[in-house]
């Protein structure tokens, strides 16, 4: 989408409902992830409590993508095919999906560290999540699309680790991908101008390793071009004075993993 939308207060009010059903249908997949399930399986459960909710999943079928569900395992980033591949003991598991309720859109993603996982895929798990959150603390009226990424940047380059580029986050709401891009990196100041009314994706994609990426042939899946690591979080944010509006909450997920 080349266009910029912003939203009224009732249409922000209907992208938080979208936001809770999917915020809800990631503490359903904590639930269950875990050594021995297939990656299909959580697909199905997604498909399953959209449709339960009144919504229908916004990926299925996006530009062709037949999944409710993208699932990304260990050195995938983003855009994994749910298949039969079985979790294991240590997997990095990238969840990452969308709601359209009413013809209003959520779109968030969180990475599960399955069963015990190593030091360092824990030290990216929690690297990304609090990237992730600096980026936040930036998104208010005034600021610039470069202040989140300069934030997320800023954060991430203290532990070395690779910040993807070629990705980025996006305006959300009416539809899956709105402008404007938000990247993971930037510097302050610069870019296009946050303003109320804007719902915005923040979704860091950080790699163990080097920050290069690679295309499957599938057309989809992208993975590291080292075989390394690499973790994904997504949080919708509404553009206000102030302070950020988060539409979407990991607390279902955190609750059931034990988390803060």
């Amino acid at each position: 989408m080349s266009k910029v939308y912003y939203k009224s207060e009732e249409e922000i009010e209907q992208v938080r409902l979208s936001a809770n059903v999917l915020s809800q249908l990631l503490g359903e997949v904590a639930k269950v992830i875990k050594p021995g399930i297939t990656t299909l399986s959580l697909d199905k459960l997604a498909y399953e409590f959209i449709h339960d909710n009144g919504g229908t999943p916004a990926f299925l079928n996006y530009h062709g993508f037949p999944y409710s569900l993208c699932i990304s395992v260990n050195d995938q980033i983003v855009h994994g095919f749910p298949s039969d591949y079985i979790i294991k003991d240590g997997d990095l598991v990238s969840v990452d999906g969308g709601v359209n309720l009413n013809g209003f859109i959520s779109d968030s993603a969180y990475t599960f560290g399955v069963g015990n996982v190593t030091e360092e895929a824990q030290l990216l798990l929690d690297v990304t999540k609090e990237s992730m959150y600096k980026g936040i603390e930036q998104a208010v009226a005034g600021k610039r699309v470069g202040d989140i990424g300069a934030a997320i940047q800023e954060h991430v380059s203290k532990y070395g680790f690779g910040i993807v580029r070629e990705l980025v986050g996006h305006g959300v709401g009416f539809h899956l991908h709105e402008k404007p891009e938000v990247p993971n990196y930037g510097k302050r100041g610069a870019g296009a101008k946050l303003e109320s009314g804007l719902v915005i994706c923040i979704e860091p994609m950080i790699n163990a390793g080097k920050a290069g990426v690679k295309f499957w042939d599938d057309g989809w899946t992208v993975s590291t071009v080292d075989g390394k690591l690499s973790a994904h979080f997504e949080q919708m944010v509404a553009i206000r004075k102030g302070e950020p509006d988060v539409l979407l909450t990991f607390e279902h997920v955190e609750k059931v993993l034990g988390e803060k």
